[in-house]
């Protein structure tokens, strides 16, 4: 499995720290430094069941800066707002972990964590 995480933020040290006392093999991915291509993004949302509207953080200042908030949320209106979160990936909710099963999950609570370890065979 692999795990978008930004070094700063609670929520991912949180995830860490879980995935660490389970003793999950994964790995981490640094998503401000080693931002998702649109492709990624695309493929990740894919998996989330979900639309880029639905993980997209929109109190970041850049956010304001691009009014994003206000952009049309609709399918003609996926490529604009996939290539401003892959331009700007501070817009990107975290952490997400993708698991071994196809599946991802937005791991914001210690039970969306334990579920993505749950479907990756060795970490269960």
């Amino acid at each position: 499995m692999e795990i978008w995480i930004n070094p700063d933020c609670s929520k991912c040290q949180s995830a860490l720290s879980i995935l660490d006392a389970e003793h999950a093999q994964y790995t981490v991915r640094h998503y401000l430094e080693q931002p998702p291509t649109t492709a990624e993004l695309r493929e990740v949302l894919d998996r989330l069941g979900l639309e880029p509207w639905h993980i997209a953080r929109l109190g970041e200042p850049v956010a304001a800066e691009l009014g994003i908030a206000e952009w049309a949320r609709d399918a003609s209106s996926q490529d604009r707002w996939l290539a401003a979160m892959a331009a700007h990936p501070a817009l990107i909710q975290r952490p997400i972990i993708t698991a071994e099963d196809g599946t991802a999950a937005v791991a914001r609570t210690p039970e969306a964590v334990h579920e993505a370890l749950k479907r990756t065979p060795g970490n269960d």
